[in-house]
């Protein structure tokens, strides 16, 4: 308890800092509208001259990892089986192949660019499943090197900017296509990487379409376990001779999948689930903005336009694979 309270009495300046951040992003995001993850990447990095401030340095350490597991381990309240078995088996074993094919093709694509595995890998997971959140997920269980929080931060800030492009040009697209509402549910919920532009997409065509899209997107979300579990197993061997130890099985996904079920069973009361849902978003924010704060521009110039343009190749062939794949189930 001592050492706890030693850590967190460390850390109050950097985390307030994380936190006043996040706040601001939102802030601003609820007036003027944008992503809120893209704005808090960029206030961060606004402050990138706190990191060699050692009152800072242990709460921004803190936020970029303690608080962001705590965040997607509280993801697991916005998922109940009952909302994915409601779709039925097409649409689960759609999102399945298309989260799979993406990742592997995805990854593969990235390395032809030139990106290491770790990040041909985080880019491709990143698209595949939940964007801003799945790239933090990852980059929690990817072995650490010199550009892992370069590579980590310009994912979620090239995923994002994506994300919301697609909100804007995909409904316009799944009209052309003449899908009907709940075809287009699916596309966009199966196709756009983060939750809160998969939500105003689908909700620009109508509700039904928003509804739709809005659970597609959380099945993809659902994936986050396997996905993290696979890639953490296989570097957990690669780390088996490095002083580097971490657990097997990563606790904050053991909380997710625990959250799910009890969400599943109707064992979280309204009031909690009320307080407890926009807690995981804020906890996302706030790494994200302690993410920036770590993280030079300078930095970022260095990497060149691949990761970008691995990440719009990646992401075009999502599109086209879902589009298949709805052909096949219609």
């Amino acid at each position: 308890m001592a050492d706890l309270r030693d850590t967190l009495r460390d850390a109050m300046p950097g985390l307030l800092l994380s936190a006043i951040i996040a706040l601001a992003v939102r802030f601003v995001s609820d007036r003027l509208g944008g992503p809120a993850m893209l704005y808090a990447l960029l206030f961060g990095m606004a402050f990138n001259f706190l990191t060699e401030d050692e009152r800072f340095a242990a709460g921004i350490r803190f936020a970029s990892r303690n608080i962001l597991r705590i965040g997607v381990a509280l993801l697991g309240l916005r998922i109940t089986t009952g909302e994915v078995m409601e779709l039925g088996w097409p649409v689960v074993a759609l999102v399945a192949a298309t989260v799979a094919a993406t990742i592997l093709i995805g990854g593969l694509v990235g390395r032809a660019f030139g990106l290491k595995g770790d990040h041909a890998i985080l880019s491709a997971g990143a698209v595949a499943i939940c964007g801003a959140s799945a790239a933090l997920a990852i980059a929690s269980v990817l072995p650490t090197h010199k550009n892992h929080e370069r590579n980590t931060i310009m994912t979620v800030a090239g995923v994002t900017a994506l994300s919301t492009v697609a909100m804007v040009l995909y409904p316009v697209f799944v009209t052309y296509l003449n899908y009907d509402n709940a075809t287009a549910g699916v596309f966009l919920g199966a196709t756009i990487h983060d939750v809160a532009q998969v939500v105003g997409a689908g909700y620009i065509i109508s509700d039904q379409t928003g509804e739709i899209s809005t659970v597609v997107k959380l099945i993809r979300v659902a994936f986050l376990v396997p996905v993290v579990v696979i890639i953490s197993l296989i570097t957990h061997r690669s780390r088996a001779e490095s002083p580097d130890k971490r657990p097997l099985l990563p606790w904050f996904l053991v909380a997710f999948v625990s959250l799910v079920i009890v969400n599943s069973m109707g064992w979280v009361p309204a009031d909690a689930h009320a307080v407890l849902t926009p807690l995981s978003s804020w906890c996302l924010l706030t790494a994200v903005a302690a993410l920036g704060v770590k993280t030079s521009l300078k930095s970022l110039t260095e990497v060149g336009p691949a990761p970008v343009g691995v990440m719009v190749l990646q992401t075009l062939f999502l599109a086209a694979l879902v589009i298949g794949g709805i052909t096949l189930i219609r």
